[in-house]
């Protein structure tokens, strides 16, 4: 059955007005809604409480929802292309392949929301309370989450590829398995982020905190990782080669089995690293601190041979750091070149 043109309670049949020309109140909408009325593009609902209910389908594409509280409803597979949502409260809120592309959700309260395979595409996030989201498989192409809060979200396989993700705090958030490419990532917070397998190949990572981060596995070839803080971060098995670490904080990370041939560790402090069955080739360590660091036995001449500068970290000569060093038996025999 055809669902029947939409008309205002009041309006006489002559003038029969559709949602797009007027403004609508909460109890209205509900009673449209309950009646099977699903197509609602263009409305104006800006501040209205519609907490806790089921708009399951519902079409509000450029719909004017700013300030609308949707806390704990269920918009499952519901169209919001373009709308407004500026400061809405989306908390707890049921939106699983939800079509969101180009909305506008600045300084949304989106916290625990269920959004998983949302198309977020090229929406407006800035400022966004997005924290313990899940936004599985979402997505978030061209999406703008600069200073976004995703502190603990869940976005394993989403589609990141030219999101803005500067200034957003992503610690705890999960993101093994997304998509990286040409996302801004500029003084992005990763404090005990899991990317374990993700590809980064490079990007610039310049100061970025990525402290207790889990990396296995990551492809970060070529990434610039200049003063960034990866300190007690996991890289069993990833791939560092030509990536430039100066001047980068490495305490206590793990390295164990990492492709570092040509990485740049000049200033570098390794104190009590790990890095067991790393390939060091090519490894530039001027000015780098050593101090209780494990590193492969069959790399020991070629590190003292490279062992130049001071440190920063401990004003001590890079080779006295490397005498405080612990050299264990490597499982990889590998050729190394000693100058």
């Amino acid at each position: 059955m055809a669902t029947p043109s939409l008309v205002h309670s009041s309006a006489h049949p002559q003038n029969a007005q559709t949602p797009q020309s007027f403004a609508m109140n909460a109890s209205y909408f509900l009673e449209l809604y309950e009646s099977g009325y699903r197509d609602f593009n263009g409305i104006q609902l800006s501040g209205v409480n519609l907490n806790e209910r089921i708009l399951v389908a519902v079409n509000l594409k450029q719909a004017d929802l700013t300030g609308v509280n949707l806390q704990r409803t269920f918009l499952t597979k519901a169209q919001l292309d373009r709308a407004k949502l500026h400061r809405a409260n989306l908390s707890f809120t049921k939106l699983s392949e939800v079509i969101l592309e180009k909305a506008n959700l600045s300084k949304a309260n989106l916290w625990g929301a269920f959004m998983v395979k949302a198309n977020l595409s090229h929406a407006n996030l800035t400022g966004g309370n997005l924290c313990h989201v899940n936004l599985r498989g979402a997505d978030l192409e061209g999406a703008n989450l600069c200073g976004a809060n995703l502190q603990g979200a869940n976005l394993r396989g989403a589609n990141l590829r030219g999101a803005n993700l500067a200034w957003a705090n992503l610690s705890g958030t999960r993101l093994s398995g997304a998509t990286f490419e040409r996302t801004q990532l500029e003084e992005v917070d990763l404090e005990g982020a899991y990317l374990n397998g993700v590809n980064l190949q490079g990007m610039a990572l310049s100061g970025v905190n990525l402290q207790q981060a889990k990396l296995n596995g990551a492809q970060l070839n070529e990434v610039d990782f200049t003063s960034a803080n990866l300190s007690h971060a996991t890289l069993r098995s990833a791939n560092l080669q030509g990536a430039n670490l100066t001047s980068a904080n490495l305490t206590g990370a793990i390295f164990w089995h990492a492709q570092m041939q040509d990485v740049n560790l000049a200033r570098a402090d390794l104190t009590r690293a790990n890095l067991a069955d790393a390939d060091l080739r090519a490894t530039t360590i001027s000015g780098a601190e050593f101090t209780d660091t494990i590193l492969p036995d069959v790399a020991r001449k070629h590190l003292h041979s490279l062992a130049t500068g001071t440190t920063v970290w401990s004003r001590r000569q890079t080779r006295d750091t490397l005498k405080q060093s612990h050299f264990v038996r490597s499982a990889v025999e590998r050729p190394y070149k000693v100058s």
